[in-house]
C-alpha cells in the first residue's frame, strides 16, 4: 500500500455526501455526569452525534472536552444518564446475553498506543485471534483462524510470516497494523479510532491512515476517529464535529468546516492548522484565543465558550446558544453551530 497519498498539505479521499449514507449509529441528547455535589462533572452535556454507514466522522476538541467519555458510551462501556443511542436502529443499553454479545462484535477499536495496546508474550497470530476467544462462532475451527489471520495480516499490509513475531520485533506502525487487524477480527461495522496515530512519526501516521482508508473502501468499515491533530482529521474524515467542555458546538462536511467555519473556537482551531495551497490565501491568520480552558467543575453561564471569545457580548453570559443552521449548496448537509453569532465566510477569519 502505497503512503504517498497521505500528507498534512490536504485532504485526501473521501466517499461521498452524507444523502448516500443511511444512518449506521444516532446518538441524541446524551449526558454523563461523574462524581456529586459540588464536585459533579458533566462530561456529556446533550450530545448528539449521526454517523453514516460506511462513513468517517472525526471528533476534535480540546483535551477534557468530553471525545473519550463519548467514545466510551458508544463502546458500552459507560451507560449515559440522558439521552439516546441507535446502534442500526436498536438501543444497545437495552440488550442482554447473547444479543448484548452480537452487538459488541459489531463495534471495535482501535488504541492510541501500539507499545501498549498488545501483549508483549503473545504473537501477532494470538493478538489477533484473541476476540474469538469470546464470540467463538465467528471463525469456527483452527484451519480456519489461520487462514483467516493470514487474510487480516495481508489487509493491513503485513506478511503472512509475521504471524510467528512478537510485539518487540515489530515496528510501530506494524504494531498499529496488528491493532487494526485484531478489531477487524470480528468483521465490525463501527471501528472507534481513539487517536490511533498520534504515537507514531509523520510518515508511519501517513502508511497507517492509508491502511484505515483502504479497508473502508474495500469492506465498507464506518469510523469514529478522534484526533488532536487537525491535518489528519481532515485528511481521512468525511465530517467533523467539534467538541467544547462537554458540548457539540459545531457540525458538518470537513471541507465547510475547515474552511467556512461558523463557531469562533472552530475558527481558532482551524487557523492553528497548517495550511497549504487552501481558498484562504493570504487571509489565513492563527487567532489567539483568550485565557484558559475553564474548569469542567465550574462552567460558564450562558455561551461555556464566552469567556475565551471574542466575539462575546452580553446576552453570551445569560443565555445558552442557540443551533445556528448553515444550508450548503454542494449537497454536503447541513452545517451548524452552537453560537448566538455564528461566523460568515468572510468573518471566520477576520
Amino acid at each position: 500500500m502505497s503512503d504517498a497519498r497521505a500528507t498534512a498539505a490536504g485532504p485526501g479521499p473521501r466517499a461521498g455526501g452524507p444523502q448516500e449514507h443511511p444512518p449506521l449509529l444516532e446518538v441524541r441528547g446524551v449526558t454523563k455526569t461523574f462524581g456529586s455535589g459540588r464536585r459533579r462533572l458533566t462530561a456529556l452535556d446533550g450530545v448528539d452525534v449521526r454517523i453514516g454507514r460506511g462513513q468517517t466522522l472525526g471528533l476534535v476538541g480540546e483535551s477534557g472536552c468530553g471525545k473519550s467519555t463519548l467514545a466510551r458510551v458508544l463502546l458500552g462501556l459507560e451507560r449515559p444518564d440522558a439521552g439516546t443511542v441507535r446502534f442500526d436502529g436498536t438501543d444497545p443499553f437495552a440488550l442482554r446475553g447473547k444479543e448484548l454479545l452480537a452487538w459488541r462484535r459489531r463495534v471495535q477499536m482501535v488504541f492510541q498506543d501500539p507499545f501498549a495496546s498488545l501483549n508483549a508474550r503473545m504473537s501477532a497470530a494470538d493478538l489477533i485471534g484473541e476476540p474469538w476467544r469470546t464470540h467463538r462462532d465467528v471463525v469456527p475451527g483452527t484451519k480456519a483462524r489461520e487462514k483467516r489471520i493470514r487474510e487480516l495480516l495481508s489487509l493491513v499490509g503485513l506478511r503472512e510470516s509475521d504471524a510467528h513475531r512478537y510485539p518487540n520485533e515489530f515496528s510501530g506502525g506494524q504494531r498499529q497494523r496488528i491493532g487494526i487487524a485484531r478489531a477487524l477480527a470480528l468483521d465490525p461495522d463501527l471501528i472507534v479510532c481513539d487517536e490511533p496515530v498520534s504515537a507514531l512519526d509523520l510518515s508511519v501516521q501517513a502508511q497507517v491512515l492509508n491502511v484505515l482508508s483502504d479497508l473502508r473502501e474495500r469492506l465498507g468499515v464506518t469510523y469514529l476517529f478522534i484526533s488532536h491533530d487537525l491535518s489528519v482529521v481532515r485528511y481521512i474524515s468525511d465530517r467533523v464535529t467539534v467538541m467544547y467542555l462537554g458540548k457539540v458546538i459545531e457540525h458538518g462536511d470537513t471541507e465547510n468546516v475547515f474552511e467556512r467555519p461558523q463557531h469562533p473556537y472552530t475558527a481558532a482551531l482551524m487557523s492553528a492548522a497548517p495550511v497549504l495551497n487552501t481558498s484562504r490565501g493570504a487571509r489565513h491568520q492563527e487567532i489567539q484565543l483568550q485565557g484558559e480552558v475553564p474548569s469542567p467543575f465550574d462552567i460558564p453561564s450562558g455561551c461555556r465558550f464566552r469567556t475565551r471569545c471574542r466575539h462575546a457580548e452580553d446576552r453570551c453570559a445569560t443565555e445558552a446558544p442557540p443551533v445556528a443552521v448553515r444550508e450548503t449548496t454542494d449537497g454536503s448537509g447541513p452545517h451548524t453551530a452552537l453560537c448566538h453569532f455564528p461566523l460568515d465566510a468572510e468573518s471566520a477569519w477576520a
